[in-house]
């Protein structure tokens, strides 16, 4: 199966100025690594401030100035640096972003779709696009505000399918939407996949990912806690505490809080992220950071995950 995306080791720093000219280095992602291959959906989930859009932006070359990232990304098979995301981006890889804002407000759908063309065959594919995502042509005469919602997402669908992209990032694609029309949303995705692309689909929404995903990348403050396949959840098959609660907080689980909130860049010390809510804490959680690595079939970041101890 072709690698499509490897996020190895990622880091992502803002340098911001404090008081007067000192500046101080914010980082907002640290070792984060994931794949994503060639037919997959692949979910990243994670609470607000994890560091979920970050990453999608890192991967499109879409940062601000002041953002300075390290480790490596790689698309299929070779180094993925900001100069070629830029000669792909909107080709090969496309953005399915968060807000329908993206459109824009002067151009009307069909000239957007086809990029100003006014070529027979270009106009027919927007047509056959639109019409994929259960769109009449007349959406093509329609400028953004007259479009719902709804419209406006799949619209952003027929976009990113026009261009029959190997790499689909979706950015939190679902928001706002009701059930039913999330669930037609995450249906294309998983259509897309099976026309042999890679969805990266990110999202806050852990229940809505276990709809769609092969496997799912937990985030907390800016690092992957686990990576599991979606089956692992119903089976009991989790190693992090963090993913654990996710579970345990889904309606159908009970609906089981956890106390306490993710720590904000700039207030994350030495040892394990998650040690303050953890319940199973130690104290070498709190002296001693954990590394990722390989058990039980997954991926964890966890001193002691369950089932064994890692030490």
């Amino acid at each position: 199966m072709e690698q499509i995306l490897e996020v190895e080791h990622l880091s992502l720093t803002f340098v911001q100025y404090a008081s007067g000219l000192r500046r101080r280095a914010l980082q907002v992602l640290d070792d984060l690594s994931l794949t994503v291959a060639a037919g997959q959906v692949v979910a990243v989930v994670g609470a607000s401030g994890s560091g979920k859009s970050l990453l999608a932006h890192g991967i499109l070359g879409i940062l601000p100035y002041n953002a300075r990232m390290g480790g490596g990304l790689r698309y299929r098979g070779a180094p993925l640096d900001e100069a070629r995301a830029k000669t792909l981006r909107g080709r090969e890889i496309v953005l399915v972003p968060q807000g329908v804002t993206w459109l824009d407000p002067l151009e009307t759908v069909g000239a957007q779709l086809r990029r100003g063309s006014r070529r027979p065959a270009d106009r027919a594919a927007s047509r056959a696009a639109l019409a994929g995502y259960g769109l009449g042509e007349e959406t093509e005469r329609l400028y953004p505000f007259e479009l719902s919602g709804g419209m406006a997402r799949r619209v952003l669908l027929a976009a990113a399918a026009m261009e029959r992209p190997r790499l689909v990032i979706a950015d939190e694609p679902t928001s706002g939407l009701d059930a039913r029309a999330a669930a037609r949303v995450l249906g294309h995705f998983r259509d897309l996949a099976a026309d042999g692309a890679g969805v990266l689909f990110i999202t806050h929404d852990l229940e809505l990912a276990l709809t769609v995903a092969d496997r799912v990348v937990v985030l907390y403050a800016g690092q992957t806690v686990e990576e599991a396949a979606a089956g692992d959840f119903a089976a009991g098959r989790l190693r992090h505490p963090y993913t654990r609660a996710l579970w345990a907080a889904l309606p159908r689980n009970g609906f089981l809080p956890l106390a306490g909130t993710q720590p904000y860049p700039g207030e994350i010390t030495g040892g394990c992220r998650f040690a303050p809510r953890c319940p199973r804490c130690r104290p070498d959680c709190r002296e001693r950071a954990p590394e990722e690595r390989a058990f039980a079939g997954g991926r964890v970041r966890c001193h002691d995950p369950e089932g064994g101890d890692a030490r």
